[in-house]
C-alpha cells in the first residue's frame, strides 16, 4: 500500500482529516487538483463546536487569534438599525462562545502549516481520473504534469468538493435543488458602514448582506444579481448600481479583490459510503451560505469518521464501526441543508407579499432576540452547532441505572472548569475517555481502564473541587455516575451508580 487512508481535496475538510489522521499516527496520503491553495475569502464562520473539535486538534487558538470575535450584527430593517452581538457569554459549556470571522484563505493556511509541522505536505497539481475497488485495497489512477500513475490505499476519501471527483466515479446521486435565482458575490472595500460589523439590509429585492473579512478586503458582499446578467458582466460599476437599489446602504465600493456570479443549490449525496470509499464536506452536501454551516458541517464529517478510520486501520476495531458514519453524518447534513434551503428561500423569494412583510419581520426577530436571553442562548446552540447530536444510534446506549438529567447519550459532552483545566481538554486525543464523577473517594484512583490500554484513560470529576463541572453533567449532592466519551467528545454511554461493567460492555460492542 502507498497509505492506508488517501484523501482527495486539500480544503477545509481534507486538511482537518488529514490532521486527525496525524494525531492518531496513520500512514496518509493528501492530494489537490489545484496547483495552489484558495486565495479568495470564501467560507468565513467558524462555530463553536468546529472550534473545540479544532481544539482537540491543536490549531483553535491560532484559529482564534487570527480572525475577529467579537462581530456585532446590525440589522438594517423597517426603517430602524438594531444591532446584536454575535457573543453569547451565557453560553458557558464552551470555552468558544462566539461566531468566529475569518476567510477560509487564511483558515486553509493555518491548517496547512500545522500539516507541515508535523512533517506532511500537501500534494498538488495531482488530479484523479480513475478509481477501482478491490477485496482489500482501492487503486486510484492520478494525472499530474508529468503523466499518470497509481496509488494503492486501503480507504479513499473524497473531500473534493461540489464536482466531486470521487462521487462521480462512484456514481453516486446527488440530489436536490436550485434557488432560481442568482447572486452577486465581491471581496471589496466599503464606505458608509461600520467596519468589523455584519450589516444586513432588508430591501423589497432580498438582502444585501456585508461579512467583515479585514483581509484580503475590509468586505464580503452578497446581494441578488438582476434578473437576466450574465457573470461576465458583473463590474465593479454594476454591482455598485445593484446596491444603489438599497436606499439606506448608501454604499460606496471600490478595490475589488474578487467579483463573480454563483447560484444556490441545495443538495445531498445518496450516500455516503461505497465499500472502501467515503464522501465527506461539499463532496456529500452542499446548500446555501444562511448560517454559515458549510464548511463546519465538513470539518466535522472529518473529525467524525477519522477517529474510526484510525481504529480500524490500526486492527483496533472492526470494520462495522465504519458503518456509523453515514448513519450519524447522514441526517445532520440533511437537516442542515434542509433548514439553510428554508432560510435562504425566505429571505431571497420575490413573493410580493414575502417583499412587504420582510423588512418588518427582520427587524422584529433581531429586537426580540436582544430582549431575551433564552432565545440568544438557543439560537446561537442551534447555530453554533453544539446541540448536533447521535441519539439512538449504534454507537450511542444508556446503561442502568438511567440518569434522568444532564446530557444524553449521543450529546456533546459539555465543557466545564476542572481543578487543573476543563472538562474538554481533559479527554484524551486519540481515545476514548471513562468520566467518573461523584463525591471525593466514590472511585477508586487506579486502572479501571488498565485492561483497554491505549484506548481508554480515567477522568475524575470530583463534586467538591469541580462543582461546575459536576453539575454540568445533571448531577446533585452526592450522586455518582460514569460516561464514556468517545474520541470525538460526544457521549456514547453514561449510567449512574459505580459499576462500569456496563461501560466496559459497550465498547467491546462498539469496537467488535
Amino acid at each position: 500500500m502507498d497509505a492506508d487512508v488517501l484523501i482527495v481535496g486539500a480544503g477545509p475538510t481534507g486538511l482537518a482529516l488529514a490532521l486527525e489522521l496525524r494525531r492518531q499516527g496513520i500512514p496518509f496520503r493528501i492530494l489537490d487538483r489545484a496547483p495552489d491553495a484558495v486565495h479568495e475569502s470564501r467560507a468565513l464562520a467558524i462555530q463553536a463546536r468546529t472550534l473545540e473539535v479544532l481544539d482537540r486538534l491543536g490549531v483553535a487558538d491560532e484559529l482564534v487569534a487570527a480572525g475577529s470575535t467579537a462581530t456585532t450584527l446590525v440589522m438594517h430593517a423597517g426603517g430602524h438599525d438594531r444591532s446584536l452581538t454575535l457573543f453569547e457569554p451565557s453560553v458557558a459549556d464552551t470555552r468558544y462562545p462566539f461566531l468566529l470571522f475569518l476567510s477560509q484563505a487564511e483558515t486553509e493556511r493555518i491548517l496547512t502549516a500545522r500539516l507541515a509541522a508535523e512533517g506532511v505536505e500537501v500534494e498538488r497539481g495531482v488530479e484523479l481520473v480513475e478509481l477501482r475497488q478491490g477485496a482489500d485495497e482501492t487503486t486510484c489512477t492520478v494525472r499530474t504534469g508529468t503523466g499518470e500513475r497509481d496509488i494503492r490505499a486501503r480507504y479513499v476519501v473524497g473531500c473534493d468538493g461540489a464536482h466531486s471527483a470521487v462521487r462521480h466515479a462512484l456514481g453516486i446521486g446527488f440530489a436536490g435543488a436550485a434557488i432560481p435565482r442568482a447572486f452577486l458575490l465581491a471581496d471589496v472595500e466599503a464606505e458608509g458602514v461600520d467596519r468589523g460589523r455584519l450589516h444586513f439590509f432588508v430591501g423589497a429585492a432580498g438582502p444585501l448582506v456585508l461579512f467583515p473579512l479585514g483581509s484580503p478586503a475590509s468586505f464580503r458582499l452578497i446581494v441578488g444579481a438582476p434578473r437576466g446578467m450574465t457573470e461576465q458582466q458583473v463590474t465593479l460599476e454594476r454591482l455598485q448600481a445593484v446596491v444603489d437599489r438599497y436606499p439606506r446602504a448608501r454604499l460606496r465600493l471600490h478595490d475589488p479583490v474578487w467579483l463573480t456570479m454563483f447560484t444556490v443549490h441545495s443538495r445531498t449525496a445518496q450516500r455516503f459510503r461505497v465499500r472502501r470509499v467515503f464522501l465527506a464536506g461539499d463532496a456529500a452536501h452542499i446548500h446555501s451560505p444562511a448560517g454559515g454551516q458549510g464548511m463546519n458541517t465538513g470539518i466535522q464529517d472529518a473529525v467524525n469518521l477519522g477517529w474510526k478510520l484510525a481504529l480500524v486501520c490500526n486492527r483496533q476495531a472492526g470494520e462495522p464501526l465504519l458503518d456509523t458514519y453515514e448513519e450519524e453524518r447522514m441526517p445532520v447534513a440533511r437537516a442542515v441543508v434542509a433548514a439553510t434551503h428554508r432560510a435562504f428561500a425566505l429571505a431571497t423569494s420575490r413573493s410580493p407579499l414575502l417583499r412587504v412583510v420582510r423588512p418588518r419581520v427582520a427587524g422584529l426577530a433581531v429586537a426580540t432576540l436582544r430582549r431575551s436571553a433564552p432565545l440568544r442562548r438557543r439560537a446561537f446552540r442551534m447555530i453554533g452547532e453544539l446541540d448536533v447530536r447521535y441519539r439512538r444510534r449504534a454507537l450511542t446506549r444508556e446503561g442502568q441505572p438511567r440518569l434522568k438529567r444532564g446530557p444524553r447519550a449521543g450529546d456533546r459532552l459539555p465543557d466545564a472548569p476542572l481543578r487543573d483545566g476543563t472538562l474538554q481538554r481533559a479527554l484524551p486525543a486519540t481515545a476514548f475517555a471513562i468520566v467518573l464523577a461523584g463525591p471525593p473517594g466514590s472511585w477508586p484512583q487506579d486502572g479501571i481502564a488498565h485492561e483497554w490500554g491505549s484506548l481508554l484513560e480515567t477522568v475524575h470529576v470530583d463534586e467538591v473541587r469541580d462543582p461546575a463541572a459536576h453539575h454540568r453533567l445533571g448531577l446533585r449532592r452526592g450522586d455518582v455516575a460514569h460516561w464514556v466519551i468517545r474520541p470525538d467528545g460526544y457521549i456514547g454511554y453514561r449510567a449512574g451508580g459505580d459499576d462500569v461493567t456496563g461501560a466496559l460492555a459497550y465498547l467491546r460492542s462498539a469496537l467488535r
